[in-house]
């Protein structure tokens, strides 16, 4: 059983709350350049869901400086990377790849794995120790990510448990599963002092309001999260961590903590695009 925790008087205040902007099956919730800069290290959040056709998926293109935590509820995924690694990634795995100082990568669609493909694309700003380190991915199946009174860890710890991805910043990344009128209260690690919700299924009260199909971003603080399913059960996203005290340096599909590390990372892209298309892969 989960502790109570009294709430009333040191629950976190909400600062916004978003629907974000669709484009096509896709709609963006958090990019680097706004509520990016307010949650960082959690700097970019796209929500996928639609039909799955033939073919789905997306092509070789490049990241550097960040780490993204891709998370396919109901559909199986192809991936392939440039560190050497592919394969099929089940509904309900977690791939993480941290590009370091530059990394390609791909993944589809398994046609006929689901009539439907629900998941999420989240981009992690990483710290200087590691935004120009070699590449590494990691792909985790769905047996391998702990799970307790329907709590998903995806990434850090939760109650006792630990996600298998080597994650180096401090921070939390969970799913949270939760019946009729079920209410989940949580106090994150003393070193959090940023956090966000996403009621991407069902309604639930964050902190008392009412929510349905919204990111919910926190004041930065201290105080425990409170969520309540409403009228059905709801399925919500939560991720917490430390503030990641660091510029955001954006290129188009890279973010580094500053200008000399971008551009170094730039380079070393290109010299593995130059790779990828003479082998023909792009």
């Amino acid at each position: 059983m989960q502790p109570s925790i009294d709430t009333a008087a040191s629950a976190r205040r909400i600062e916004l709350r978003t629907r974000g902007s669709r484009h096509g099956f896709i709609r963006r919730m958090v990019s680097p350049g706004d509520i990016g800069e307010l949650i960082k290290p959690f700097i970019f959040l796209d929500h996928i869901a639609g039909e799955t056709r033939p073919g789905m998926g997306f092509p070789y293109h490049p990241h550097s400086g960040i780490a993204t935590v891709s998370y396919v509820l109901d559909a199986d995924g192809t991936y392939e990377d440039t560190t050497g690694k592919s394969g099929i990634l089940r509904a309900g795995g977690v791939e993480w790849m941290m590009s370091g100082s530059g990394v390609w990568h791909r993944g589809g669609v398994v046609d006929g794995s689901s009539p439907r493909v629900t998941g999420f694309q989240l981009w992690v700003a990483m710290p200087p120790t590691h935004e120009e380190a070699e590449a590494e991915s990691h792909y985790i199946a769905p047996g391998e990510i702990p799970e307790v009174d329907g709590v998903r860890v995806l990434l850090g710890s939760y109650r006792g448990l630990r996600s298998p991805v080597p994650v180096p910043n401090p921070m939390t990344y969970l799913d949270v599963n939760l019946g009729p009128s079920q209410r989940w209260q949580h106090q994150p690690p003393e070193t959090h002092d940023v956090a966000w919700v996403f009621v991407h299924q069902g309604t639930a009260l964050v902190q008392g309001q009412a929510t349905t199909d919204t990111l919910v971003v926190f004041e930065r603080g201290h105080g425990p999260l409170d969520i309540v399913a409403q009228g059905g059960p709801a399925r919500v996203l939560v991720g917490t961590a430390e503030h990641h005290p660091h510029p955001l340096v954006l290129g188009t599909s890279s973010v580094h903590t500053a200008r000399a590390p971008l551009e170094r990372s730039l380079r070393r892209i290109g010299e593995l695009g130059m790779d990828l298309r003479r082998r023909g892969l792009v």
